[in-house]
């Protein structure tokens, strides 16, 4: 590759998904679902068809079940409803040419009564409370302690992410994405610091993954290996989370487990979500290496920049790199970096508002 053409800006197979680019669209949360049905709306299709030029669109989290939910109007992908919102998103992406799949998501603890069906308590790997305070429709709350789910209820959660995935294969995803990172359900039960569990899904290391790997499991036997990847965030403390009592054992042993599944992707936030790049704790090289001798695709995220992201997919340490807040407020992502135009600032007062300001009304460099 010339320097004026570098790797960032030409095409990969992504598993079964062929994209145009190595610039995709991280999954950001924007709390714009319709209030009743919790169901993506003509507003979401304009937002995403608008950065369909992404290599891939990695959806807001959506939640598996009525019980995943853990913040206002965050979007669902388990009724009729979603099903039909969804699927005016993944037309609109399409149409542009574009590649979206359908990052699936609960919150487990990360929840509050307000959200939980009949205001039952949120559910967790164990009795475990994140601490601090959660919004809800109802105001600022202080968090409860989450009760654990049974071994038959993580069985029944496994069958609702197959349902999830059969979902967003009926509303037209190019796949999907299994939320197994920022310390919500998944890595409730992956990390020690919070699995307390005697069962089948707790104690060691095996148990301990379990339920990560019986969600990619589900998803593969919907879309196929070649549709399904995963968000892993090893040494991030979001939401709370204490790490693990060996990072690299426990995450080592689950990326081993996908590589061996043969999956599209592994999508890594590197350090901390959102802040500090810290790489301790956790070889990110060696998982690249086990990745690709698979022919797993490694993502990238966390606090990349125009030259940071060349430099990765150039040297051969990620093969994309998905950005994050960038793409809110530079629907034309890939073209800006590729010309290293400027880019527009995001405003954080809008990231989570009602309505299409902050959300659709972004300019273009053409626009």
């Amino acid at each position: 590759m010339t320097q004026s053409s570098p790797a960032l800006f030409s095409p990969l197979q992504l598993g079964s998904i062929p994209t145009k680019n190595r610039v995709f669209m991280a999954p950001l949360t924007r709390c714009r679902a319709d209030a009743q049905t919790l169901a993506a709306t003509e507003l979401h299709a304009t937002y995403y068809a608008q950065r369909a030029s992404a290599g891939l669109i990695v959806s807001e989290a959506t939640q598996i079940h009525a019980t995943g939910q853990g913040y206002p109007n965050t979007p669902g992908i388990f009724s009729a409803a979603q099903e039909a919102g969804w699927k005016l998103t993944t037309d609109a992406v399409h149409a542009k040419g574009g590649n979206i799949v359908a990052q699936l998501w609960h919150v487990g603890a990360i929840s509050h009564p307000d959200f939980q069906p009949n205001g039952a308590l949120p559910v967790s790997s164990s009795d475990y409370n994140p601490g601090g305070t959660i919004y809800t429709q109802h105001g600022k709350k202080e968090r409860v302690a989450a009760r654990p789910l049974s071994t038959q209820e993580v069985h029944e959660m496994i069958a609702a992410y197959k349902h999830a995935a059969e979902v967003a294969k009926r509303a037209g995803f190019d796949g999907v994405e299994i939320h197994s990172a920022n310390g919500y359900l998944l890595e409730q039960f992956i990390r020690d610091s919070i699995n307390k569990r005697s069962d089948e899904f707790g104690g060691s290391i095996e148990n301990r993954i379990r339920f990560t790997l019986a969600a990619v499991d589900a998803a593969i036997s919907v879309f196929g290996a070649g549709r399904v990847g995963i968000r892993l965030s090893p040494v991030s403390a979001a939401n709370a989370a204490m790490r693990d009592s060996d990072t690299q054992a426990s995450y080592g042993a689950l990326v081993e487990a996908l590589a061996q599944r043969r999956i599209a992707f592994v999508h890594f936030i590197e350090g901390n979500t959102g802040g500090a790049r810290d790489l301790t704790g956790f070889d990110f090289a060696w998982a690249k290496k086990v990745l690709t001798a698979a022919g797993v695709a490694y993502i990238a995220n966390n606090k990349y920049d125009r030259a940071m992201a060349i430099e990765a997919v150039e040297s051969g340490a990620a093969d994309a790199v998905a950005f994050g807040v960038p793409f809110i407020s530079n629907p034309d992502l890939p073209e800006r970096l590729k010309l290293d135009a400027p880019l527009t600032p995001a405003n954080p007062k809008t990231f989570y508002s009602p309505g299409p300001e902050g959300y659709t009304d972004y300019a273009t460099m053409h626009s």
